[in-house]
């Protein structure tokens, strides 16, 4: 019993010391998704900004009084709409605000830059990110 009683205790504190994410560290994770979008954006790289984007019939995008489901949907209408680099442009935003909804989501409220050849477009937009299988991925998002 004394060879095996060690084992016992770590298994015990492995078990009990499982990391919890603070807030702190969603924000960041937050963050650097949408630094990432903003990169891949700007490169007219629409595949790998909808990277951020849940991968799911329920995503739901709002834009121009219209609903849209879907993340195909959603890179069909980016692709059309943003066909070349003219259109893309380069993309920045300003978050102005990150507030936690519960253990598992967020909504992220800001406002987009685009510098493009085809004339900049400047709005606000308000995202909903959710951790899903351990990743964060934005589920909702509504841009004027």
């Amino acid at each position: 019993m004394k060879a095996i009683l060690p084992f016992i205790i770590l298994f015990v504190l492995n078990a009990c010391s499982t990391t919890k994410s603070t807030t702190a560290d969603d924000e960041q994770a937050i963050r650097a998704i949408l630094a990432q979008q903003q990169k891949a954006w700007s490169n007219n790289d629409l595949e790998g900004f909808m990277n951020g984007y849940w991968v799911s019939d329920e995503l739901t995008y709002y834009s121009g009084g219209k609903i849209t489901k879907g993340f195909n949907t959603t890179l069909a209408n980016y692709k059309r709409k943003y066909p070349t680099k003219k259109e893309t442009g380069t993309l920045n935003f300003e978050i102005a605000n990150i507030t936690k909804i519960n253990n598992n989501a967020y909504w992220v409220m800001g406002s987009y830059f685009l510098t493009r050849d085809a004339g900049d477009a400047n709005g606000t937009f308000m995202i909903i990110f959710k951790r899903i299988n351990g990743e964060w991925k934005i589920i909702g998002d509504s841009s004027c």
